[in-house]
């Protein structure tokens, strides 16, 4: 399962990368099409707002710790991380609690079909 751990953990934090967050292709590799987010905002998002609006932005520098692996399945899995994210246009970091779930696909791929970031004290 630690194997699986850092798998889960390496692809998480290839949505952190600016080249990855700026690349529609490669965010749709990493995002089922099924794909919902709730947002700090309590917005939801699927796929096709994440693939047009992330693109777009300047990405933030985001630095996660404190993850956990939970297997819901032998292909769903529930990574939960703390994250420190700094943004170009915001003077303090912002702190929050994250939740993915990614599924593999029948081909052996795993993509996240869920994220949820709740804002929460500094850590």
């Amino acid at each position: 399962m630690e194997d699986l751990k850092q798998i889960l953990i390496g692809l998480e934090q290839r949505l952190f990368q600016p080249d990855v967050r700026s690349s529609s292709s490669e965010l749709a590799q990493l995002i089922s099409d099924d794909f919902i987010e709730i947002g700090a905002s309590g917005l939801r998002f699927g796929k096709a707002n994440v693939l047009e609006r992330l693109p777009t932005e300047i990405a933030p520098e985001i630095t996660a710790s404190n993850y956990e692996l939970r297997m819901f399945s032998l292909d769903c899995a529930q990574l939960l991380y703390k994250a420190k994210m700094l943004k170009i246009d915001h003077p303090s970091p912002i702190y929050s609690h994250r939740c993915s779930i990614w599924r593999r696909s029948a081909g052996g791929q795993w993509q996240m079909i869920y994220h949820q970031g709740t804002t929460c004290a500094p850590f």
